[in-house]
């Protein structure tokens, strides 16, 4: 049976991108160059394009071309804290790239003071509107963007003396201890609820994802609760799929199984 011939040009145009002929991330000819290498039409051109941007071979930009995708190396997130439930997840990151060889690092935190509505008020426990602290920041893994968190607070926090929340600067020993020792709150557990959604126009281009959606988000949200069942904390974590790979350890797991270092 022969091959129809929008799949032979994404055949060929993979081989040249898998062998560097095209550099990943250089831009592959333009819709009218490659009609002319091929003697194909627009639509079978641009049939070839979409087949190629669907596996993720290639990104479109509208106005700059179309690119070879960037290899990128999936960076595998434990979601079961290594430090059990009294830790953080800025540990638990840091921790993660380490087993990885891998570089983490994280930009200043942007912080916040919100009005609470939606998901954020019903996890906090606090009325809608009520004021809350955010401190949101970018995740980059060897200084390529990985992720993105908002954490949120109770304002009343703040107002019992954990004022460093709304300090602009990393807590260095992590908020969770921050407020273990400044408010007596003790992390006992938490929930996490996982989403896949789209991502919006701002995560597309902190993420520079392609623009046909093609790579969805997975996110996190973990309500951390106190000993005494208050809620301490709502975090929302951003993950794209295409670098990304959860996972959880449950029970006891031999220590050589509990990292997941990448895919086989």
């Amino acid at each position: 049976m022969a091959v129809s011939k929008w799949r032979s040009i994404a055949d060929d145009l993979t081989k040249r991108i898998e062998s560097g002929e095209i550099a990943r991330g250089a831009q592959l000819p333009t819709e009218l160059e490659l009609q002319d290498e091929y003697d194909a039409s627009r639509n079978t051109v641009r049939d070839a394009i979409k087949w190629l941007t669907q596996r993720q071979l290639v990104t479109t930009h509208a106005g700059r071309g179309t690119f070879a995708s960037k290899r990128i190396t999936p960076f595998a997130v434990e979601l079961s804290e290594r430090q059990g439930v009294s830790g953080g997840e800025g540990s638990a990151y840091v921790a993660n790239a380490q087993i990885q060889n891998r570089r983490p690092s994280t930009s200043d935190p942007r912080v916040e003071i919100r009005k609470a509505t939606g998901l954020v008020a019903k996890q906090l426990q606090v009325r809608e509107g009520a004021r809350v602290v955010s401190r949101y920041q970018q995740r980059f893994i060897d200084d390529h963007p990985w992720s993105l968190q908002t954490s949120f607070y109770p304002m009343e926090f703040v107002n019992r003396g954990a004022e460093r929340l709304v300090d602009a600067v990393d807590v260095e020993e992590g908020v969770v201890k921050y407020l273990q020792d400044e408010l007596g709150l003790t992390q006992a557990g938490y929930q996490d609820l996982i989403t896949v959604r789209p991502p919006d126009r701002d995560e597309s281009i902190f993420f520079d994802l392609p623009e046909n959606a093609s790579v969805t988000l997975i996110e996190l949200s973990r309500t951390a609760y106190a000993i005494g069942g208050e809620p301490i904390r709502f975090t929302a974590t951003v993950y794209p799929a295409d670098r990304n790979m959860l996972y959880y350890n449950i029970g006891k797991v031999p220590d050589g199984h509990r990292e997941i270092a990448g895919p086989a």
